[in-house]
């Protein structure tokens, strides 16, 4: 795994950074939920909670595969 060095501003700590970080990454879906928990420290399920409460959808079907889901 890479490291990454970075200077934060004022009033973003480390943790906040970690957490936004792997929410986007889990959203573009370059890590899974498991990866992206990791990285930004949580149990899985505290960051699928996470997860909702910032808007971001734990499972992401795209609308055509939603119908067949539901039709089914």
């Amino acid at each position: 795994m890479e490291a990454l060095r970075v200077e934060l501003p004022p009033g973003i700590s480390e943790e906040e950074a970690r957490l936004f970080l792997a929410i986007k990454l889990y959203e573009l879906g370059r890590l899974s939920i498991g990866q992206a928990a990791r990285l930004a420290g949580y149990s899985k399920r505290t960051f699928m909670e996470l997860l909702g409460k910032h808007g971001v959808p734990v499972v992401a079907y795209p609308p055509e595969e939603l119908k067949e889901e539901v039709e089914s």
